[in-house]
């Protein structure tokens, strides 16, 4: 069997922040970079772990937001580069008060892009790996053994079912070459 490019898939970003306005900065440069930005979730507070306590703060949120852009999966591993290039850019004395975790979702999973390797995640290049977070099965996502413990509460459901139901709506509308 020949190989086959892939479907395009739905650009999509996990944000975690200590800082409303180098948060705003940073969705500013997002819509730059990758075009617009069509669904935000609202805030969730980020308390299931301390790990970015000593870098961001003790106040920190997450939030998730899409952009109408379709990618090629294989261009997660530049987008990821590109992400950690915008949080050093609003980092304070050198620390980030902006975490950028750019993923995609497809019909039936959700990556994360990760510079940290572990066992289940796969190397894409340039240092980066893909790291398999969620899989979608009869109406809801469900997370792996390793997804990381926000991602193993139900918080985050509504969000990737919406940022799913809007990446069928553009796929299905490029399967018909664009037309509506």
């Amino acid at each position: 069997m020949k190989p086959i490019l892939p479907d395009p898939v739905k650009l999509f970003f996990g944000i975690l922040y200590s800082d409303d306005e180098r948060l705003r900065r940073a969705k500013e440069l997002l819509r730059e970079k990758y075009g617009r930005i069509d669904y935000e979730s609202e805030p969730f507070e980020f308390i299931i772990t301390d790990y970015y306590a000593p870098e961001m703060g003790s106040t920190i949120s997450r939030l998730f937001l899409s952009h109408e852009l379709l990618i090629q999966p294989d261009e997660i591993a530049r987008i990821k580069l590109e992400s950690n290039e915008i949080e050093d850019l609003l980092a304070l004395a050198g620390k980030r008060k902006v975490n950028l975790d750019p993923g995609y979702i497809d019909t039936c999973k959700a990556i994360l892009a990760s510079a940290k390797y572990n066992g289940p995640k796969v190397y894409l290049g340039h240092g980066i790996y893909a790291d398999l977070t969620l899989y979608y099965e009869k109406g809801t996502f469900y997370p792996y053994p390793w997804s990381f413990p926000d991602f193993k509460t139900s918080q985050y459901n509504h969000s990737f079912l919406r940022i799913r139901e809007l990446y069928k709506v553009q796929l299905k509308k490029e399967r018909r070459g664009g037309k509506t």
